[in-house]
């Protein structure tokens, strides 16, 4: 059994706690449940374990619409009929027409692989119960060919919310549950010379300065994630702006602010707010 630990990637500050989340939930051979608000690196976390465990990733991003067993396996009657009308062979050979969902992928892998179900809450309310035999279990049956697909090899199981809905009970109990924490100052500055290396120290103080200041603003409804605080660093790098004028003017605001309405908020409260410091 292998024993290599997640201390995170070349890319990814994780803190100590997140790094133990994920070392526990491998070790136990569980679902780990990442909540924390868009933008805190839940989606990000999946390809950072991808990378620094040299395991191959497979991604199922769940919509509204999205059912458990479209993750299994799908079985296409609709090319099976057109087969057959044209006389194509095969036809009696239902397993040509079943397609492996992605969690049927990493069920069938032959090498271990990370499997990232991100956004679950985005589904209706019994998806994640639908799962929970598989979950365990780690197999499921095609009722078609009466086969059973079983884990070759378990894989790491990921699981992101954005607490749009509240997940069942019996769900949560086969989880490992983490909150990621909106970074404080001291991490960010940590995120950001990943990131850009070679940054100007004074450009970023005065960037965090004022990013922080707006999430500090009671009104703003959609508050500046971390990517798009690094998108506006990289915004101002390349447009060349004095750095003294980064908290006084705020330039591009529609990098950090994606409402209309929090972009009103920001012009009217940024001149008591954003410079009074």
């Amino acid at each position: 059994m292998e024993n290599k630990k997640f201390t995170g990637s070349s890319k990814y500050v994780a803190s100590q706690e997140l790094m133990n989340a994920v070392n526990i939930a491998i070790a136990l051979e569980k679902p780990l449940l990442l909540k924390g608000e868009p933008g805190t690196g839940k989606t990000m976390l999946a390809e950072s374990i991808s990378e620094a465990l040299g395991k191959p990733l497979i991604t199922w991003s769940i919509k509204s619409t999205t059912k458990a067993q479209e993750g299994l396996y799908v079985y296409d009657t609709v090319q099976r009929l057109y087969d057959s009308q044209f006389g194509e062979e095969g036809v009696d050979d239902i397993a040509r027409y079943i397609k492996l969902g992605k969690l049927g992928e990493a069920f069938s892998a032959d090498e271990q692989v990370v499997l990232l179900i991100d956004e679950i809450d985005k589904a209706d309310l019994e998806f994640p119960n639908d799962l929970l035999w598989e979950l365990d279990k780690m197999e499921f049956f095609i009722n078609e060919t009466k086969e059973v697909v079983k884990a070759k090899t378990r894989p790491i199981v990921i699981i992101t919310s954005n607490a749009e809905k509240e997940l069942p009970d019996a769900f949560l109990r086969r989880c490992i549950f983490h909150y990621i924490d909106f970074p404080d100052e001291a991490k960010m500055k940590e995120i950001i010379d990943v990131h850009y290396p070679d940054i100007d120290d004074i450009l970023v103080e005065r960037a965090m300065n004022a990013f922080y200041k707006i999430r500090d603003l009671d009104d703003i409804q959609k508050k500046p994630s971390t990517s798009e605080l690094l998108d506006w660093i990289q915004a101002l790098m390349i447009s060349g702006i004095d750095i003294e004028k980064i908290v006084a003017d705020l330039p591009y605001p529609g990098v950090l602010l994606k409402k209309n309405e929090d972009l009103d908020t920001l012009k009217a409260e940024w001149k008591t707010e954003g410079k009074d410091n």
